[in-house]
């Protein structure tokens, strides 16, 4: 569903993402880990079409995103950091004006009950949005996505600032999406939740995948050692050895 093959993208002298192949199936939840500047974000910014590679191709269900935007981000649902919501809104109000947006509109009753299956109370769904915390914030996001129908869903970083019952919330609720049949990638520094996510794991350095591994293989000790050689390895060192029980 997501599939970047030998792509490499440029800002000046600096290489943000080198040769990069990455692919992400439907129903299958990818976490990208990596430190600042490791090219998770840029990653990300490639599959929207907010950049276009200098070498190498993207793809979102078959799709070349600089050929066919529109084709591309019709099949994406995006989820960035900091969800930006007008503060003058309710949850409800805010997931109507992004559908309206898109060309669809639902009737009131459905727009609550996407918000209800996103984890946002009833009684919050109707307040405004500028009372709301970054968790609930983010529950709106999902049922933006959810309105979409969006068979891909990406998300940049979307577990930071959250405590840790939200995250756990949206943890589990990033989880029936992905069972529900779409493709996941998310970026994100928490190891333990990309651990608890399952699925496939890819750590990024210096805008390369250096380590590809499915979560069921490690238990988070083993990936924060590898995670930690990887972020410390100087360029040539060989790869982590694997832990052997």
């Amino acid at each position: 569903m997501l599939q970047a093959s030998s792509v490499t993208r440029r800002f000046g002298a600096l290489t943000a993402v080198d040769a990069l192949d990455l692919e992400v199936r439907a129903g299958e939840l990818f976490c990208l880990l990596g430190a600042n500047g490791a090219g998770k974000t840029t990653t990300i910014h490639l599959f929207l079409c907010f950049l276009a590679p200098d070498a190498g191709s993207v793809r979102v269900g078959g799709v070349d995103p600089v050929e066919d935007p529109q084709g591309a981000r019709r099949q994406l649902a995006y989820i960035p950091e900091n969800v930006a919501l007008y503060p003058h809104l309710s949850g409800i109000e805010s997931v109507d004006l992004f559908c309206r947006m898109g060309g669809t509109r639902l009737p009131p009753a459905r727009l609550e009950e996407l918000l209800e299956r996103s984890g946002l109370a009833r009684a919050d769904a109707r307040r405004r949005v500028s009372g709301y915390s970054k968790g609930m914030r983010q529950k709106v996001g999902l049922a933006i996505a959810y309105a979409r129908e969006a068979k891909a869903l990406v998300l940049d970083e979307p577990l930071s600032g959250l405590d840790p019952e939200a995250a756990s919330d949206f943890c589990a609720e990033l989880g029936r999406i992905r069972d529900g049949g779409a493709a996941v990638l998310m970026t994100t520094h928490d190891l333990f939740r990309a651990k608890e996510l399952g699925g496939r794991i890819g750590i990024m350095r210096a805008g390369r995948l250096v380590e590809e591994l499915a979560a069921s293989d490690v238990d988070a000790r083993e990936l924060e050692r590898l995670y930690l050689h990887h972020m410390r390895a100087a360029p040539g060192d060989a790869p982590a050895p694997r832990a052997t029980s």
